[in-house]
This record gives structure tokens, C-alpha cells and sequence, in this order.
């Protein structure tokens, strides 16, 4: 089993990877292909951290949890808002790869900030616990099986916070899953 903070943290990495890859593209159709991939993983990690890691923050760590999960929420809308410029662009756009630096940027410092401060501190706060281990794991579970369920493309207009963003996310989830049918996807 994993704990939360290496679920979150390999997501991170997958992130940075696809990212890595829409740079280094020799031709618009594998610039689109990792951009589709990227926008894919980057709206379920999203999602996820809201609807697991955030509430998660506030339940175990009090006021400093909820006062980590308002700025996580606040960077995350950012990083939305960038996100649906982005996932509407083509590749052959004048502005993809502006629009691409300018939410990786962004994205990168708010992951740098969860690794080195929000998600240490979950942890901490999960080992004070009699089943530490088993509970960050199964938090992990829960982040990992969330992404199973939620949107795939950038909503920045939707709702942040649970309940409101779980029957959102639940209603608008089958659109963009049936959008994903007609985009282009790494082999």
C-alpha cells in the first residue's frame, strides 16, 4: 500500500513528465496527443485533492489544516482557470506555448509547496494517530479511486468544496469522459 503523500506525489511526477513530453514534441498531432493526456490527469488530480486531501487537511489539522486547504483551493482555481485557456487551444495556436509555461509555472510552485509543507504535515499528523499507516493508505485508496469518477477537463466554474463539487463532478464527469472519445490520447 501507498501512503496519500506518494499517491499525490507520483501524480506530480506524471504531470511534470507529460509536460516534459508537449516540450520536447517534434509535431503538433504528439504536442496534442500529451496535451490531451496532461489536461486529463491534471483535471482528476485536481478533483481529487479537493474532494480527499483537502478535507483531509481540515480533519486532522485543525485550523491550520483549513487554513491549507483555503490557499490549496485558491492556487487550484488558478491553476483551473489556466488549465481550460489551455485545454482549448490547438497546438498550432501562436499562444500554446505561453499558455502551457505560463500553467505549468504556476502548477509547478503549488506542487513544490504541497511536497515540501502540506503534505509532510498530513503525514505527521496521520503517524500521531493509532492507525497511522493504514489510515493515510487508506486515504490514498480514496484519492486514487476518486479520480475514477470526476471530470476529465477543466471546470474552473464549478464548485470546490464538498458536497456541492461531488454532484457536480458526478454530473459533468460523463460529458467530458464522452468528449474524451474524440480526442487524441499517447499511444
Amino acid at each position: 500500500m501507498t501512503p496519500l503523500s506518494e499517491a499525490v506525489v507520483h501524480d506530480h511526477r506524471e504531470l511534470e513528465d507529460y509536460y516534459k513530453k508537449i516540450q520536447s514534441a517534434n509535431d503538433e498531432d504528439t504536442m496534442t496527443r500529451y496535451q490531451n493526456q496532461f489536461t486529463w490527469e491534471l483535471a482528476r488530480h485536481s478533483i481529487g485533492e479537493e474532494l480527499v486531501v483537502y478535507p483531509a487537511f481540515e480533519k486532522l489539522l485543525g485550523d491550520e489544516g483549513k487554513l491549507m486547504a483555503d490557499k490549496d483551493r485558491k492556487e487550484h482555481l488558478k491553476v483551473k482557470e489556466l488549465l481550460h485557456k489551455f485545454q482549448n487551444l490547438k497546438a498550432s495556436d501562436p499562444g500554446f506555448k505561453n499558455s502551457l509555461e505560463t500553467l505549468y509555472g504556476t502548477l509547478k510552485s503549488h506542487m513544490e509547496e504541497e511536497e515540501k509543507e502540506d503534505l509532510p504535515a498530513l503525514e505527521r499528523a496521520f503517524a500521531k494517530l493509532p492507525t497511522s499507516s493504514d489510515m493515510s493508505e487508506s486515504y490514498a485508496k480514496s484519492f486514487r479511486r476518486t479520480k475514477h469518477f470526476v471530470p476529465t477537463r477543466s471546470h474552473p466554474n464549478a464548485p470546490d468544496k464538498p458536497p456541492f463539487e461531488t454532484v457536480v463532478g458526478l454530473m459533468t464527469a460523463p460529458i467530458d469522459k464522452l468528449m474524451d472519445l474524440f480526442h487524441k490520447f499517447p499511444k
